[in-house]
């Protein structure tokens, strides 16, 4: 009897084990889509709703049809952040993109004190961006920051921070100091993936350092350049805690991006509907840019690169 009772559990596990393996795809992926829908798909469907409303955050939302929206095409404005923001992530993406591609394939390599630049490099990251921008704002005090006693060494007016150029220039430069590092262990993730066999071939046809990262590394992270951008595209299209903190969307108004003039409607004047089609208007262009970048980059026909596979 005991004999038949252990076969019977093993086969009774056998069978339970082939039910789960033999589950439809869709409940495995099920918690997953569960918490996309309530954190990212209700959200949006409200924002989009309350874009057609008027709300000041304490009455009922009323119905007002299209205002909002056509309030947003003809104000000034609306114009001017959105032009703000993606010149921001203009300058962001030149910036951080060949910066970390470079530091992302010199950490996949062997060097012996890799391991320890790579670990401080990456510190930046575990930082809150909050404490970052608080930590930048005082750095660059025109009275008592660092950049007083160092600015005029290198022509650098110390009221950077109170020009246009320099304010904007100043948030690129604190958002990418920050978010580079993921860049970077992305590009070093793709970098360890390259066959080596492919840099084998080309040292024994002659091939010296350059080449080979003209002509087999940056081929072969075309997809991971690809993945970098379009994260590091959305990432400056919602640059909003730096801007608060360092330049209240100043001076004047020009470092208003568009993440900024939303709170600045929502938040300090209490037009929440209006402040809803700029959410809505932000997501739009946001995954209008990303899919024009997975288009014409080849990244939705993707395959492998990789030997034999």
């Amino acid at each position: 009897m005991p004999h038949v009772s252990s076969y019977t559990k093993v086969r009774g596990g056998r069978k339970a084990a082939a039910g789960n393996v033999g589950r439809p795809p869709v409940a495995w992926a099920l918690p997953g889509i569960v918490f996309f829908a309530l954190f990212a798909i209700v959200p949006l469907a409200i924002a989009v709703y309350l874009s057609f409303c008027h709300w000041d955050g304490l009455n009922s939302p009323t119905s007002v049809g299209t205002a909002n929206w056509t309030r947003l095409f003809k104000d000034p404005e609306f114009r001017q952040a959105a032009w703000l923001s993606l010149l921001l992530t203009t300058i962001s993406w030149a910036f951080q993109t060949p910066v970390a591609l470079l530091l992302g394939v010199w950490a996949a390599g062997r060097q012996r004190s890799r391991a320890v630049l790579s670990a401080v490099f990456f510190v930046p990251l575990l930082l809150s961006t909050t404490a970052i921008a608080m930590l930048f704002h005082a750095l660059l005090d025109p009275n008592f920051g660092v950049i007083k006693e160092i600015g005029p060494w290198f022509g650098i007016d110390p009221n950077v921070l109170g020009s246009s150029t320099g304010a904007l220039l100043t948030v690129a430069f604190v958002g990418g100091w920050q978010f580079m590092p993921f860049h970077t262990l992305i590009y070093q993730g793709g970098t360890r993936q390259i066959p080596q066999v492919l840099y084998q071939a080309a040292e024994i046809d002659g091939a010296g350092m350059f080449r080979q990262f003209f002509h087999i590394t940056l081929p072969q992270l075309r997809n991971t350049i690809t993945t970098s951008s379009v994260l590091m595209i959305v990432g400056s299209l919602t640059y909003f805690d730096t801007v608060l903190i360092m330049t209240k969307g100043g001076p004047g108004t020009d470092t208003t991006v568009l993440p900024y003039l939303m709170y600045r409607t929502g938040f300090q004047t209490y037009d929440l509907g209006y402040a809803a089609a700029i959410a809505t208007a932000l997501v739009v262009v946001a995954t209008a840019l990303s899919l024009i970048l997975v288009r014409f980059s080849g990244f939705g026909n993707m395959r492998s690169t990789r030997e034999g596979m």
